[in-house]
């Protein structure tokens, strides 16, 4: 029951800590509150809709009733599961854009800029071309994280990427690499047919030597005595049982459970805890604060010939499209299906995407409800960089009770601005010729709707979250009382104790959120052993020559 580091998630960052952690030889110890990842829901990439709605793999928060649209409270998944939500997301590999990165800098995360990141983007990927394309010199080979491409086969697939070239955009044969701007294939973590999740990837070749452990338990506190984390006392089989850390403890938990642990743990804003009768040992009252998420709609069209993904859409489908997986690893199920994609500016003035398409050609939620007017195709699309922040609160002291989320989402009038450009922009794609043999008429929002009152009414009514949340402890100098942790992600204000998740991310990044969380654990594992970072790798990202005077 104790370990040189005691890692608490085995999400994303914490596998990939784990595998570093181990791999240099100290005893790491991962405890995880979730169960087996085993299991075709969880393994085949075209059965993503039922994970993250399964509550023996989903926390199952939700937030609070959002001021903002109509007072709905919005699902949030968090993974429940060996491997975190890289077990239940959508397999979407998205680095983020240079600029991110920059920014993160610049706002006082010292040494997290792009030059810094890529060498270990690099590290942990293992980038299979396949003959897909994308810049090899751009990628890594040999990393534990397998990234490939869907085949494309689907011409409603093939068309979203032409119609987003016959619309002005450039096309991007390489997202990840030196462009992010324009349309163009997306990369998945998928290897051989079945999800490359973190436990895949990272926790299960750590596990199989003698230095790593995983432990089933439930995070109750971190123990602190005289200003330093010693362990964290943990629900292990019914039991409380106190398990020591002999270096430090590492919070991985991610950006709802880290700063809900920190704060029971007496490390948060010192009125809030006093509140809920916690002693405060750090007052930090940046914990919980600077929630962010990427919110998105989705815009959906009948299509005029059956070539869409609903051909499977009954209980004879799925069979086929199961079976095919199962015995071959091949077909449908293979793929997540988000085979194309968009990244483009809103607007001149903009240096840099600020609008992302996830293309999928059936009309779907991501709950599974299928459009009721039969075969379809539809485009996510949301704003990358709302200014609305949220909080991350305790509703009480007890450990059991789930953390008050509340992300004050279209809070700001530059949100409305930026989801109806969105809006309309994705309409202009969608009328492009290379739609034309497909398109019937669009369901959603429905072609009546135009005005920025009637679109905005349709924002309130249907915005949901991408399920990126992040932010919530935000690293930063050491100097700045509202960061969390500093550069190297430990604890401001306790010795022995860090954070290294998608919480600590300063301001959200470009697309999708798993990619930048396991690169934390990367990076991070460097920190903690002590080692000097990857050196800088200077490769300079394409920005639009013109992006000051063109939107595209």
């Amino acid at each position: 029951m104790e370990a040189d580091y005691v890692i608490v998630g085995a999400g994303s960052a914490g596998c990939a800590m784990a595998y570093r952690l181990s791999e240099a030889g100290q005893s790491v110890l991962v405890i995880e509150h979730g169960g087996t990842d085993a299991g075709p829901f969880i393994q085949m990439p075209g059965a993503l809709s039922y994970p993250m709605n399964m509550k023996m793999y989903d926390w199952g928060y939700t937030s609070e009733p959002e001021p903002h649209l109509n007072n709905r409270s919005l699902a949030c998944p968090r993974g429940k599961v060996i491997g975190g939500s890289s077990s239940i997301n959508g397999m979407v590999y998205v680095r983020g854009h240079a600029h991110d990165f920059d920014h993160w800098r610049d706002q006082g995360a010292d040494g997290w800029g792009y030059s810094d990141v890529l060498p270990y983007y690099k590290r942990m990927e293992n980038w299979d071309d396949a003959g897909h394309g994308g810049d090899p010199t751009w990628r890594g080979n040999s990393g534990p994280l397998h990234v490939t491409r869907g085949s494309m086969d689907n011409p409603l697939t093939r068309a979203f990427v032409e119609a987003g070239g016959q619309a002005g955009y450039h096309v991007t044969p390489d997202y990840n690499g030196e462009q992010q701007e324009g349309f163009g294939p997306f990369d998945m973590t998928v290897h051989k047919g079945r999800r490359w999740s973190a436990a895949n990837a990272y926790l299960r070749p750590a596990l199989k030597r003698e230095n790593c452990d995983l432990l089933r338990g439930h995070v109750q506190r971190i123990v602190i005595k005289e200003g330093r984390a010693t362990g964290v006392e943990a629900i292990i089989k019914g039991q409380s049982q106190v398990v020591h850390a002999r270096r430090e403890v590492i919070i991985a938990a991610s950006s709802i459970n880290s700063p809900k642990l920190l704060m029971l743990s007496g490390v948060g804003p010192a009125q809030h805890l006093v509140d809920h009768g916690i002693d405060v040992i750090a007052d930090r009252p940046g914990v919980g604060a600077n929630l962010q998420d990427h919110l998105e709609l989705y815009l959906q069209m009948a299509a005029s010939q059956p070539v869409s993904l609903y051909r499977y859409w009954n209980l004879l489908g799925k069979a086929y499209v199961g079976a095919r997986w199962l015995f071959t690893g091949t077909g449908p199920g293979a793929s997540n299906q988000f085979e194309s994609c968009g990244f483009i500016r809103s607007q001149a003035g903009i240096a840099y995407p600020d609008i992302q398409f996830h293309f999928l050609p059936i009309a779907v939620r991501y709950d599974g409800r299928a459009a009721a007017e039969g075969h379809g195709f539809q485009a996510h699309v949301g704003p990358m960089r709302s200014t609305s922040r949220g909080a991350i609160t305790l509703r009480s002291a007890n450990p059991a009770d789930d953390p008050m989320i509340r992300f004050n989402y279209m809070s700001q009038d530059r949100d409305w601005q930026e989801f109806r450009t969105c809006i309309r922009l994705t309409r202009e794609v969608f009328a492009q010729d290379a739609f034309k043999p497909f398109s019937r008429h669009e369901i959603q929002p429905g072609i009546d709707v135009q005005s920025d009152d009637d679109l905005d009414e349709f924002i309130r009514e249907h915005a949901e979250s991408a399920f990126h949340p992040c932010g919530t402890c935000r690293m930063g100098r050491v100097n700045d009382k509202h960061a969390v942790v500093d550069p190297h992600a430990r604890v401001i204000g306790v010795d022995g104790l860090r954070v290294a998740d998608s919480s600590i991310f300063p301001r959200i990044t470009n697309g999708n959120l798993n990619a930048p969380s396991i690169m934390v654990g990367e990076k991070t594992s460097d920190h903690i052993l002590g080692r000097a970072p990857l050196p800088p790798d200077n490769a300079k990202p394409w920005v639009h020559p013109d992006w000051a005077a063109q939107q595209r």
